[in-house]
């Protein structure tokens, strides 16, 4: 017998018609003798639906009344699917993130969680019943409901399997796994068996949009093996975990992600001194506004050009403020591009590889792809390059590093 944590996001139980099939199927991992813990979203169009419905009376709501409002859609889902299951036989019992007590700190629509009661569930998982709990939500200190932002749900049923110490979490979304890259732009891409926490952080925060990178940061930090499965269809899934494929021949790259949301800014002709970067980059971070790649050139005539890509919606307001900057510093001038994107290359095998920066940048050139930023980590490269050849770079990397060849490894 294992614990075994699952997460049902809105599509999952979007109507009634496919709670009945959530329930079936968690019934039936019940019946295999497994103890069961389900997180749940609100249904599909629900949240939006309240949402709305506060527009209605205020265009910007109180934080904490919104957090009140939309946790609702949650508790719709938890005492559906528990009467599903109940009718089925099968005992369940739900709960409110505030009921289990998950604790969160008070930043209200972003909260994130502290800590977790987790004695109720206990006592309910020895009297064998399933426990159902309202995902994306919590409550502070002052008994205040909070929500915990994007992915909340995903969060939430990490945290309750690194809390219980689950055998499994299992996340049940549109897709069955990880794949090496986007199906819709290479027909090839497979699905890999398994991968590591650090490669999918890095192919979630670089354009992957299989899991929320909240879920599997916290995911990583307890050590709770991370399983992502079809809700519809049957299958293995991908399995996400500390260990690495210890293969012989195991692959360099798992995979290549990107993103077409990037613009990419440059000021030209700074005075090369101490402090430039953070009197340039310091006024952008001040607005909110996230840096990706940075790259600064020294010239020979004792200036400096900084070149940095930001959200493609934040290229106008991060603009206008390095307009002010160039002004301020003297500078030759200030240059933008939206029509950029950025692709990476993901692996923890680069760490025992060499070659593999030659060979993507060979395959660019292959395929007369300019390359304009490079930056790397560890387990990754990223270029940004012309928008126009992204899914031709994308295939032919795919290509090369052979992630199509279907008798490959899996990572």
């Amino acid at each position: 017998m294992s614990l075994i944590v699952q997460k049902f996001g809105g599509t999952s139980v979007g109507t009634v018609e496919r709670i009945e099939s959530v329930a079936d199927k968690v019934a039936e991992f019940r019946r295999q003798g497994h103890d069961m813990v389900v997180a749940v979203s609100a249904m599909s169009g629900e949240t939006n639906r309240l949402i709305a419905l506060a527009n209605e009376i205020e265009e910007q709501p109180t934080p904490r009344e919104m957090d009140v409002l939309v946790s609702t859609g949650e508790q719709v889902t938890i005492a559906l699917l528990s009467m599903a299951l109940n009718k089925r036989g099968c005992p369940a019992r739900s709960y409110t993130g505030s009921q289990v007590r998950i604790l969160t700190d008070s930043s209200h629509n972003k909260a994130r969680i502290k800590e977790i009661d987790e004695r109720n569930i206990r006592s309910d998982l020895d009297a064998g019943r399933v426990v159902v709990v309202a995902g994306f939500q919590g409550a502070d200190e002052e008994n205040n409901i909070t929500t915990l932002g994007r992915g909340g749900s995903d969060t939430t049923a990490v945290a309750l399997a690194a809390a219980l110490k689950a055998d499994e979490c299992q996340i049940y979304t549109d897709v069955d796994g990880v794949y090496t890259t986007d199906p819709r732009v290479v027909d090839s891409a497979r699905r890999l068996d398994r991968i590591t926490f650090e490669e999918m952080l890095e192919m979630a925060s670089l354009g992957s949009k299989v899991l929320q990178i909240r879920a599997v940061e916290f995911a990583g930090k307890y050590n709770v093996p991370l399983r992502v499965l079809h809700s519809f269809q049957d299958g293995p899934g991908t399995l996400i975990s500390l260990e690495e494929n210890t293969a012989m021949e195991s692959p360099a790259i798992s995979g290549i992600a990107f993103t077409r949301d990037e613009a990419k800014l440059s000021i030209r002709g700074v005075p090369d001194t101490p402090g430039i970067a953070y009197r340039i980059l310091g006024p952008i971070s001040d607005a909110n506004i996230e840096v990706d790649v940075i790259v600064q050139n020294a010239s020979a005539d004792g200036t400096n050009d900084i070149t940095f890509t930001v959200h493609r919606n934040d290229m106008a307001k991060a603009e206008s403020i390095l307009q002010a900057t160039a002004k301020e510093l003297g500078a030759r001038e200030v240059t933008t591009d939206s029509k950029i994107a950025k692709v990476s290359i993901v692996g923890v095998g680069m760490r025992s590889h060499a070659g593999v920066a030659s060979k993507m940048f060979k395959t660019l050139a292959e395929v007369n792809t300019n390359i304009e930023l490079i930056t790397t980590s560890e387990i990754k490269i990223s270029v940004v390059i012309d928008e126009k050849f992204l899914e031709l770079v994308v295939r032919a990397l795919h290509s090369a590093f052979d992630l199509d060849d279907q008798s490959a490894d899996a990572s």
